[in-house]
């Protein structure tokens, strides 16, 4: 056998382990095989691709750079080039490289993919979603084109298509990563509920087996067993963002004047995340710390966006950088903590972490519960969150706040229209609950004690909000099931802020979900003067409005059996003088409680990040803090 063929015998045994997903054993025969043959570009582009699936990102730039000098023409060699990019973060180099493979080879469904998923991170969804079903038209096998397509629509809000296209690709590849889990969540927003004890259960044991079933932060509104959310989590993040020794270990530095902290979100806008922390950067106290926001969401260039681009030190647009990249931005500013407000929710960025931006990293507030990782030190939490005895079931090490781990914004401005029953669809008399949670966090259980509550309380009915036509469709054919006139559900469309919370006042009483409660959302009625009746679960995301609650003292509010919640329900809707109690309550505290006495949450956080800074200086491991009132 002659050097070229034995070249091609190795390639060839390669592509068999490539099949496979064997992706080690595929890459040494094909480096074998470039030994013999060095200038083969199909030995190189395929090499490349195996050292993508590696994450040898590195490496396979220089790759495939090599096979398109010997091939200027070959679309496959594009398309990873692309791929690259795209990881990189350089989303515009990596559409052009898409489209050239497109253009070379018009029907390359893999080259559509590719540029589908560009589009997507280039916030250009009709775009993405074309580039998928074109993918699917030219491959309709391609079930990665369909679980992308399903996701693009999801984020559309064209729940019952993406299900549609869900479903497809189960039925090609029931196996594919995450895509059982994709189903379900389109089948939690639309609430539609059959079979869904099966198909939890179902989910849970694929969970144990290790299996890559559902994105994390949607198994928090199925199940409060912080064993499984833990589980979860830890496979999404060894799967996405495992912890990389790619950059060298932080060496100790010595004291800046002032601790430099560093904020990293998606979200600096209009954004539940940016209505509760606005203020928290405003009121950081200058001599002592310097702030900087490390921003890889959309320039919206809104009000919100504008204030925090003011509130911040240091306001950093890093769209344009991988997540490696902004992690050796933070070292070169000497970041002391780096805080993750996103952790695995939308367009989050955990890959910073995994690559060590500081010292010391945080998580909070966007993600309600744990990482599973190596890389995030410390949870901002509290007493009622995260109780001692569970906090084995977490990463993280606590920091136990004293009052409450959600910060909030005294600024949030309450329209001053007074909004009229009548002109928000809603009864001129009798009583109104309201849940304006998301529809995914609406459980059949829940579902069945709402019910059992308005058949008890005569003339009420229930307000929830109208994420989507058919979900709300569902809804009311579920309260029919259950004897209920569905006439007696309200649903509100979206407002801007402002109108939102004002028209939280015509409501009487706000009920909690659960396993996952409402956050942001039970603030915001809290603030309007609502008061929220919550039971209280397991895990963090179970007793977020406990806490709230708590931290205004209004404890008479939370429940810890669906019997007890429902009966209180009941009894606040028939007793007027206990309620009234209640909202007088409310509104004493609202402005005395620490529930939003911003100020003093700001110099608890500032212990906190002290106590952390002072342990690391010290040489000590990261352990819980305890922060006194």
């Amino acid at each position: 056998m002659n050097t070229f063929e034995e070249a091609k015998a190795l390639f060839s045994q390669a592509i068999d382990h490539l099949q496979k997903e064997e992706w080690e054993a595929a890459e040494a025969l094909l480096k074998q095989s470039l030994k013999l043959v060095p200038d083969r570009p199909s030995t190189l582009n395929n090499l490349a691709a195996v050292q993508l699936k590696l994450r040898k990102f590195e490496e396979a730039q220089d790759t495939v750079q090599k096979a398109l000098w010997i091939d200027q023409n070959m679309a496959t060699a594009w398309a990873n080039r692309a791929t690259l990019l795209y990881q990189h973060a350089r989303h515009e180099e990596a559409l052009q490289s898409s489209e050239r493979a497109v253009e070379l080879q018009p029907d390359y469904a893999e080259a559509h993919l590719c540029r589908g998923i560009i589009l997507k991170s280039l916030e250009r969804p009709e775009a993405a979603c074309d580039s998928f079903q074109r993918a699917i038209q030219l491959k309709p096998a391609l079930v990665e084109a369909r679980n992308d397509l399903g996701n693009i629509l999801r984020d559309l809000g064209r729940l019952d298509e993406a299900l549609t296209a869900y479903e497809r690709a189960l039925e090609l590849k029931p196996d594919y990563p995450y895509l059982y889990g994709n189903r379900l969540i389109a089948r939690m927003a639309l609430c539609k509920w059959e079979d869904r004890e099966s198909e939890v259960a179902e989910l849970i044991t694929r969970i144990r087996r290790n299996e890559r079933a559902m994105t994390c932060f949607y198994v928090l509104a199925l199940t409060d067993s912080m064993q499984i959310q833990r589980k979860a989590a830890e496979i999404w993040a060894n799967d996405n963002h495992p912890d990389t020794l790619a950059l060298p270990a932080i060496p100790k530095r010595a004291r800046h004047r002032k601790l430099r902290l560093g904020y990293y979100s998606a979200d600096f806008r209009h954004h539940a995340v940016a209505y509760l922390a606005a203020e928290l950067f405003e009121l950081h106290d200058r001599t002592g710390f310097e702030i900087a926001a490390f921003s890889f969401g959309p320039d919206t260039n809104d009000d919100m966006r504008q204030r925090l681009c003011a509130a911040f030190d240091t306001f950093i647009d890093v769209r344009g950088k991988s997540d490696r990249e902004i992690a050796l931005l933070s070292r070169d500013r000497e970041i002391d903590i780096a805080v993750d407000l996103s952790g695995f929710t939308q367009n989050s960025r955990a890959g910073i972490f995994a690559h060590r931006a500081a010292p010391i990293q945080v998580g909070y507030l966007g993600y309600p519960g744990t990482t599973g990782t190596g890389h995030i030190d410390y949870l901002i939490a509290d007493r009622t969150v995260v109780p001692e005895a569970c906090r084995g079931h977490y990463s993280e090490k606590m920091v136990y706040l004293p009052h409450c781990f959600q910060v909030n914004d005294r600024k949030r401005s309450i329209a001053s229209k007074v909004y009229s029953r009548v002109e928000l669809g809603l009864p001129a008399t009798g009583f109104v609950f309201c849940c304006l949670n998301n529809s995914y966090k609406i459980t059949p259980d829940v579902f069945d004690g709402w019910m059992r509550i308005l058949k008890r309380v005569e003339g009420s009915v229930l307000w929830l909000l109208k994420d989507n036509p058919m979900a709300a469709d569902n809804l009311r054919r579920e309260a029919a099931r259950r004897q209920i006139d569905p006439d007696r559900l309200v649903f509100a469309t979206r407002a801007p802020y402002g109108d939102y919370l004002a028209r939280l006042r015509a409501a009487d009483l706000f009920l909690d979900s659960l396993p996952f409660n409402a956050g942001t959302t039970a603030s915001d009625a809290l603030w309007a003067g609502l008061p929220v009746l919550t039971r209280r679960g397991k895990a963090f995301a179970s007793r977020m409005a406990a806490s709230l609650l708590t931290a205004i003292d209004l404890p008479e509010l939370i429940t810890d059996t669906k019997e007890d919640y429902e009966s209180l329900a009941v009894e606040l809707a028939t007793n007027p003088q206990r309620l009234d109690e209640i909202r007088q309550k409310l509104a004493r505290n609202r402005l005395t409680a620490p529930l939003f006495d911003t100020p003093r949450f700001t110099r608890h956080l500032e212990e906190a990040y002290r106590q952390m800074y002072e342990r690391c200086q010290a040489g000590l491991p990261p352990d819980h803090i305890y922060v006194r009132p």
